[in-house]
């Protein structure tokens, strides 16, 4: 018989980060510790990061639903996590580390065994002089690969931010991609697209805001630069099929603790594949423990483009784990230990 205990843990930004729905300052999350009674010393361990705004989940819901999960770990079926996909994919990761030996291990793959997994440079939102100053300290750290979030400030401040890399980088030195939370008007997004484009722009996120369908197809049908859907696939539980063959996007952007865990993350992949759409994985703001899973699932496949994993760098208040940035290449070091004390 299993036995489920939960921990709440408030991450807080090292620097507060900067998108187009606001500033952020914490992160609230929750974990799932999943253990055998007879032997409480080696348990699972899941996190349930959601983000408010965004995910699917009522954060007023969050602690109840959570107990439901505790109190019924035996007898998971009697519960609907439909509408809670963050402690969905929490308890995925806490049963999958438990059913392989409670060391989180979720996944074995030459990720654990020491392969690298070469990930992005994150640039938040801010004034001019902010981002440039994250994007020279990013090149100065190896990234050949940035992100930047835009949407937030004025959209002609952000394209001279971009020229002013571009006559600095060249694309074949230094992909860009964009990220703007939804924050174009789809009348306008077209025209913005064509400038950005100009700056050979490697693909642009989540243009504008979603259940935009009928203008989200007709931008991904005109675009001169590659779309890549990211909050749009957060609501979308059925029809995927339908969804990529109507909508037709260049890139998709998965992130398992939006979408519900690794089962329907591997979904989306394989309808990507199916359809010769691109993907790449991002995480969600998550702790260390999180960002361990996500980035062991990642393991399990051949990757051809930089993933979104370099969040762990965020917090003050981050569990201590074996992952570390080196580079631009996120690593598993075998010879570090995990800090599991507040699950104690």
């Amino acid at each position: 018989m299993l036995k489920a205990e939960i921990y709440y843990h408030n991450l807080n930004f090292i620097k507060p980060g900067g998108t187009s729905r606001g500033i952020l300052k914490t992160k609230p999350t929750w974990f799932i510790k999943v253990f055998d009674q007879i032997n409480k010393t080696r348990f699972g361990l899941g996190e349930c990061g959601p983000i408010q705004g965004l995910s699917l989940e009522s954060f007023d819901q969050m602690i109840n639903k959570l107990n439901e999960v505790r109190k019924n770990i035996n007898e998971l079926s009697k519960i609907d996590l439909s509408l809670f996909p963050s402690i969905n994919f929490g308890l995925e990761t806490a049963l999958l580390d438990l059913k392989i030996g409670g060391k989180k291990i979720i996944f074995k793959n030459s990720f654990i065994a020491g392969k690298p997994i070469r990930i992005n440079g994150l640039i938040w939102m801010g004034g001019k002089d902010y981002m440039i100053n994250q994007i020279n300290s990013k090149i100065s750290d190896g990234y050949s690969c940035l992100k930047l979030k835009i949407g937030a400030i004025d959209f002609n401040e952000e394209l001279s931010i971009i020229k002013s890399i571009r006559e600095r980088f060249s694309s074949k030195i230094l992909e860009i991609r964009v990220d703007a939370n939804g924050a174009f008007k789809s009348e306008n997004a077209i025209n913005k697209l064509e400038l950005l484009s100009k700056l050979k722009i490697h693909s642009i996120e989540q243009p504008i805001a979603t259940n935009q369908w009928k203008e989200l197809k007709e931008i991904c049908d005109k675009t001169p630069l590659p779309i890549a859907l990211d909050e749009e696939l957060i609501s979308i539980n059925d029809k995927k099929e339908e969804f990529i063959n109507y909508i037709k996007p260049q890139y998709l952007v998965l992130k398992p603790t939006l979408l519900g865990g690794f089962e329907k993350t591997n979904k989306w992949i394989n309808i990507a594949e199916n359809n010769n759409i691109g993907w790449w994985i991002t995480s969600a703001l998550e702790s260390n423990i999180g960002l361990n899973a996500i980035a062991q699932f990642c393991g399990n496949y051949e990757l051809k483009l930089p993933q979104g994993l370099g969040t762990g760098q965020l917090f003050s208040n981050n569990i201590e784990s074996p992952l570390e940035i080196e580079g631009q290449e996120l690593y598993f070091k075998k010879n570090k230990k995990w800090d599991m004390r507040i699950f104690e």
